[in-house]
């Protein structure tokens, strides 16, 4: 028992500082479960979506009050029109609930966050099971970590200097942009593409400046991350009361490793480009596949 909280206490910092840099989370667990094995094989896989959750509720902490759509200043006077209030029955409600998400900027957001959660929604749960099966590995991963890597780096060098973005504030994207974004989600399925990376990368290529790309890519992993865990939950089945408790560890020790890590990564991106990211990641890819030559 104390070799198994020792496990979930490395495992869960491994997640929670790599969950919302691009360097792949998942890809992370893996390669370090090669070596600090969960057993059995479904338990491990099972912690290792889980406790995202407690990475992701660090986001939800930290940008509350900017993603809170019922705050009092996200709802001014003057919201829903006039007029809405002299009809009645079901047309006052429908009107309502148009000008509301019209008007409020928060709200309108989390519309295109759940739209653009689409593609990956749909794609995760047809293939969640193939995924498992045929990509969970140490090369698979290796694979992704250098490609994306040679994605980030390319996609700076050639963002070098430009002062010029489309869109510099998450809430100012349209609807086809935040779509978009989450169809680049959708590479990261393959682990070792990393959530984060897939996002931001996708986000800058389609005009997001380096800090509104890291924003959008933090508030769509809300209801993705939230989504393929409870997916996981419902599917789990036969897990002792120990292992629920080891999870419970790992969702509170991501939790606040994520939280750190996060503030960290906000104030790097202020002054700093992604390219150090892309360098480790060709750098870790080339060790695994070495290691897995060799050994």
């Amino acid at each position: 028992m104390i070799l198994d909280l020792i496990k979930v206490v490395i495992l869960s910092i491994v997640e929670g500082i790599t969950e919302f840099l691009p360097v792949s989370s998942t890809g992370h667990m893996i390669l370090a479960n090669e070596f600090v094995k969960l057993s059995p094989e479904n338990f491990s896989y099972n912690f290792m979506i889980i406790v995202q959750l407690g990475a992701i509720l660090s986001v939800i902490v930290i940008y509350f009050n900017k993603l809170n759509p019922f705050s009092k200043e996200k709802n001014p006077k003057g919201l829903i029109p006039s007029h809405v209030s002299q009809m009645t029955g079901f047309k006052k409600i429908v009107n309502n609930i148009y000008f509301w998400f019209k008007n409020n900027k928060t709200a309108n957001l989390w519309l295109k966050i759940v739209f653009a959660v689409l593609p990956a929604a749909v794609l995760g749960v047809l293939f969640d099971d193939i995924i498992e099966e045929k990509l969970f590995g140490p090369m698979p991963v290796a694979a992704a970590l250098i490609v994306y890597g040679i994605i980030i780096i390319i996609l700076e060098k050639a963002n070098e200097g430009k002062e010029n973005f489309k869109f510099t504030s998450v809430f100012d994207l349209d609807w086809k942009t935040a779509f978009l974004i989450g169809c680049f989600q959708v590479l990261a399925m393959w682990p070792g593409t990393s959530r984060s990376a897939a996002t931001i990368i996708g986000a800058m290529i389609l005009g997001l400046n380096r800090t509104a790309a890291a924003d959008f890519s933090f508030f769509l992993a809300i209801p993705t991350m939230i989504g393929a865990s409870l997916l996981k939950i419902l599917k789990a089945s036969g897990m002792t009361s120990w292992q629920w408790f080891l999870i419970g560890l790992g969702f509170v020790l991501s939790f606040i490793v994520a939280y750190v890590v996060i503030k960290k990564f906000l104030d790097y991106i202020k002054k700093n480009d992604f390219k150090v990211f892309g360098y480790y990641r060709i750098a870790l890819g080339i060790l695994v596949l070495l290691y897995f030559a060799i050994f």
